[in-house]
């Protein structure tokens, strides 16, 4: 019971967050302008995205095939993909319950164990994460002036300027990171090893196992390169359903493929944030970058940001609803066939 009212406590309280970075990006925009420029978006770009999210997804679910065949277990790609939209589905409604989602449909599907599913989903997410935090290296590394410009003009200069006229900030922030070293350090040392069980510690060690454990997974897949192959065919189509949006509007349409990388790598933390299908998070991410790194009209990225976000959304939903529908048809005809 007290379980359930700490996960309703906290899904409210990111589902408000993302409410209020959505009402950060919109605050000071036309409404009317921004609805124009959705309506009047070139829709044949959107389609044409939605072809490469499916083929993200697909290859998605073959890649995890591969993981689940590792183990032993044999699932049909059909299958598997109708789990990871089901999936996909959960996650517009409750972070992180789609990746529970869908091993629970495909273990009561296929009569495989949700542990090892699950244990094969770890092992997907930490590659992904490996890959998501290289592209934002490399996006730093490539356009190191236009992002440390940014961090200049917006970060760094003010602080240096706040700082040159005023000691006691240096002072008080310096003295509260001696403090906090000094605090890290006694909690350690007293604390740490009489209390394993302590809640953020069991998180830590249990992010660090499993991230330890899914690369010594895939390490022992025998068809690792099929599986870098598959991992990479979903993270191209990724950025293909960023780079043809562009072209959906005239004030993005010049945006370069390097462009669409550094979207697709900076708004992935969006999407990844604590809140309902990324609400919030990646408008709010995505609006500052193109505002700010490629001086797109405040209106016009709060749109194609809206744009993109929620046409990705629409086809999730409807695709996620389609896969639930087919796959509950599926077990009807076993059970018919089996009776």
């Amino acid at each position: 019971m007290k379980k359930s009212i700490i996960s309703i406590v906290k899904y409210v309280a990111f589902l408000f967050i993302g409410l209020f970075l959505l009402w950060l990006v919109f605050r000071k925009l036309d409404i009317h302008l921004v609805v124009d420029q959705i309506l009047g978006a070139n829709y044949y770009w959107i389609l044409l995205s939605f072809c490469c999210a499916i083929l993200s997804h697909l290859a998605r679910a073959a890649r995890w095939n591969i993981l689940i065949n590792h183990l032993g277990n044999k699932t049909k790609l059909s299958t598997t993909f109708y789990a990871v939209m089901i999936g996909y589905f959960a996650n517009m409604a409750l972070p992180r319950l789609g990746e529970i989602t869908r091993c629970g449909v495909l273990a009561k599907k296929d009569k495989i164990s949700f542990d090892s599913l699950f244990g094969t989903v770890v092992a997907e997410r930490v590659f992904d994460m490996i890959v998501l935090f290289t592209m934002i290296f490399l996006v730093i590394v490539f356009q190191l002036k236009l992002v440390g410009g940014f961090v200049d003009k917006h970060i760094f200069s003010p602080l240096v300027s706040e700082f040159s006229t005023n000691i006691t900030p240096i002072i008080i922030i310096g003295g509260l990171f001696v403090l906090a070293i000094l605090l890290t350090i006694f909690f350690m040392k007293h604390f740490l090893p009489k209390t394993p069980e302590l809640s953020l510690y069991s998180k830590i060690r249990e992010f660090f196992t499993g991230f330890f454990t899914g690369i010594k997974t895939i390490y022992k897949l025998k068809k690792k390169w099929l599986f870098l192959f598959y991992t990479f065919v979903i993270w191209l189509m990724y950025f293909m359903m960023t780079y043809l949006v562009f072209f959906s509007m005239e004030a993005t349409s010049h945006l370069t493929i390097i462009d669409g990388i550094t979207i697709l790598a900076i708004g992935s933390l969006g999407m990844v944030a604590p809140v309902p299908g990324g609400l919030g998070a990646y408008h709010f991410i995505v609006k500052a970058v193109l505002v700010e790194l490629y001086l797109i009209p405040s209106a016009i990225a709060a749109s194609w940001a809206t744009l993109i976000h929620t046409s990705q959304g629409v086809l999730v939903i409807a695709v996620g609803a389609l896969s639930y529908f087919l796959i509950f048809l599926q077990k009807k005809k076993n059970n018919n066939e089996l009776s």
